[in-house]
């Protein structure tokens, strides 16, 4: 069900996308053909040569499941019951993004403008719990919509949480925008420590080139806008409940930048074991679906 290179080639007018199921349901490039200049403009950090990588995180965008970011040491306690998860990630002391990114999904449906992926997870040590992973990709001439979903198949409630890690292109000049209520300071290890105030510049135009950042802000309005004045190009991203919270992850001297919508904050299972109740951690019954769609909305200045 894939192209010949592992990829599977979505196309809507001028609209590109590759999906690649067997590196983590990822997406290696999101970009527009410009027939005119004969070039192409890049919404997502592209996939470059002529061999895809190994891992989903050297690709464009990555789904987050059965949770996102990190849980310190791998371990943490939900209704009595100790469970430990393997260090995924090294040399990172924490196990990090879930496992749906380094896990091969499965092709149950496509068209030309569309992909359906499933992960069928049985309990193991990678996570404890049985459940399915459902991914719809979706491609207009205008936007790329992406539905994520998890369904707990196990016999006992399961902690959960969800998002997308997407990469973008990072300009000299270009600006984030999104409304938030707070930002969870980090450690060395990039473990929370206490809730600030945010940056102000982010609510009307944070210049990420100039910032170094990999955080978690709480109360985000689930819609952020990232401006690349260079280019005079502007994509909009949304998405829905319970996408509440957002991660900006801004590492130095690199031509990348993420900004990723999640359920919850980093660590929150353990925060919740510990009695937070603002941590955003999900649970599902058996039997039970939680899913949330994200949307990226490109616009370019002369349009």
């Amino acid at each position: 069900m894939t192209d010949s290179n592992g990829v599977i080639e979505l196309h809507a007018g001028r609209a590109e996308v590759g999906v690649v199921p067997d590196i983590g349901g990822s997406i290696a490039y999101y970009r527009w053909k410009d027939a005119s200049h004969g070039r192409a403009r890049d919404w997502l950090r592209p996939t470059t040569g002529m061999e895809l990588p190994k891992n989903a995180d050297e690709l464009a965008c990555f789904p987050l499941v059965p949770f996102s970011n990190r849980i310190r040491d791998g371990s943490f306690e939900f209704r009595g019951r100790q469970i430990r998860l393997p260090l995924n990630q090294w040399p990172q002391p924490h196990s990090e993004h879930g496992h749906g990114w380094q896990s091969r999904w499965r092709v149950v449906g496509r068209s030309a403008h569309g992909v359906l992926l499933e992960l069928e997870h049985r309990a193991a040590d990678t996570w404890p719990f049985s459940y399915r992973a459902v991914q719809e990709i979706m491609l207009t001439e205008d936007e790329l919509r992406v539905t994520l979903s998890a369904e707990n198949r196990d016999r006992e409630t399961m902690p959960v949480g969800l998002g997308l890690h997407p990469y973008f292109p990072r300009t000299p000049h270009c600006r984030l925008s999104a409304t938030v209520d707070a930002m969870w300071e980090t450690d060395d290890e990039v473990m929370p420590t206490r809730l600030t105030q945010a940056d102000p510049r982010l609510a009307s135009g944070l210049p990420v080139a100039e910032v170094a950042l990999d955080n978690v802000f709480p109360g985000w309005r689930r819609t952020a806008t990232i401006d690349w004045p260079d280019n005079g190009t502007r994509l909009a991203l949304s998405a829905d409940t319970p996408l509440d919270f957002l991660v900006v992850y801004s590492p130095p001297a690199q031509d990348y930048f993420c900004v990723e919508p999640v359920s919850h904050c980093t660590d929150a299972f353990n925060l919740a074991a510990h009695g937070r109740g603002d941590t955003g951690m999900l649970t599902l019954a058996p039997g039970a679906i939680v899913g949330a769609t994200v949307r990226f909305r490109p616009t370019v200045a002369s349009q």
